[in-house]
């Protein structure tokens, strides 16, 4: 979940109290629960060059420990790329640099062609067009399934703007057809908290989608899941490549196997390979595992 919206949560909650306080005393109920926020509209991201991310010779230190050590990698315009790697290989730090948590010490990283994602701060990052699952879910937990999508949306977030807000059509239509996406629209009304692991992930995803993101960060995501949820899983991710580019840090070689061997590229689909804090290997899922450094640093014989 972005920081903003964090932030807003909690403003949200005061702002849904004060509406059923004002509700109660009016002569009309006013019908269902304020909506949510807007974050500003981010520019068009530059890909002419064929790369929405890039990053290049990019290192950062911890202590006298190297997290990322000459780090290079570039992500294609609606690409699922999947990365793997042991524990300590760097993959959060790498998600943490992308997103502005970690500043690295040398390097260059590039959001398209022309936004040096440096300049600029983490809150700042998430409004770009990236968006970062983290591998516990961070969702509302009192609120319902709808009320958590339509915080997320993009609009004013405001304390006032949210107490009369009312979705237009265009809102409605798109929050629900992420209802649909993520295979929540049978649980529209059900509060968060009462919903499975797997479900507040899919609830994740889908506030995530409504803030549009260019690119997504999933960090572990089917971690904790049953083996239907994560199979769901993978047929969303699947559904989301193309319309934006998925970065995937996973332990699961099922789960990858399923990303990497189905969809319209799937001939074509890379693995990254990271280990002490650099890129180890990279190719098809089939190249890496067939791969010896690989086997003997990570997959095991």
């Amino acid at each position: 979940m972005t920081p903003d919206l964090m932030e807003a949560g909690a403003e949200r909650q005061q702002a849904y109290t004060a509406r059923i306080e004002r509700l109660a005393l009016a002569t009309e109920s006013g019908g269902r629960s304020a909506g949510y926020g807007r974050v500003a509209q981010a520019g068009e991201v530059d890909t002419t060059h064929g790369r929405i991310l890039y990053l290049e010779d990019v290192s950062v230190s911890f202590d006298g420990f190297k997290a990322i050590n000459k780090l290079s990698l570039d992500i294609a315009p609606g690409e699922l790329r999947c990365i793997i790697g042991p524990n300590g290989a760097g993959k959060t730090t790498m998600m943490d640099i992308i997103t502005g948590k970690t500043r690295p010490d040398e390097g260059t990283v590039f959001f398209g062609s022309t936004i040096d994602l440096l300049r600029y701060k983490e809150s700042e990052i998430a409004q770009l067009g990236i968006g970062r699952k983290f591998q516990k879910p961070t969702v509302f937990e009192q609120l319902t399934v709808f009320e958590n999508l339509e915080l997320a949306l993009k609009t004013n977030k405001g304390v006032p703007a949210s107490m009369f807000f009312r979705l237009d059509s265009a809102q409605a239509d798109r929050l629900a057809e992420v209802l649909h996406t993520i295979h929540l629209a049978s649980e529209v009304g059900r509060q968060a908290g009462n919903l499975s692991h797997g479900q507040k992930q899919w609830l994740e995803i889908g506030m995530l989608l409504m803030q549009d993101p260019k690119l997504l960060l999933l960090d572990e995501p089917v971690a904790g899941m049953t083996d239907e949820e994560t199979e769901r899983t993978a047929e969303l991710f699947l559904s989301l490549e193309g319309a934006h580019s998925l970065v995937v840090v996973e332990h699961d070689m099922k789960f990858i196997g399923e990303l990497t061997t189905n969809g319209p590229n799937a001939a074509k689909k890379k693995v990254t390979v990271l280990h002490e804090g650099s890129v180890l290997a990279e190719g098809t899922l089939a190249d890496v595992q067939a791969n010896d450094k690989v086997v003997e640093v990570y997959l095991g014989r």
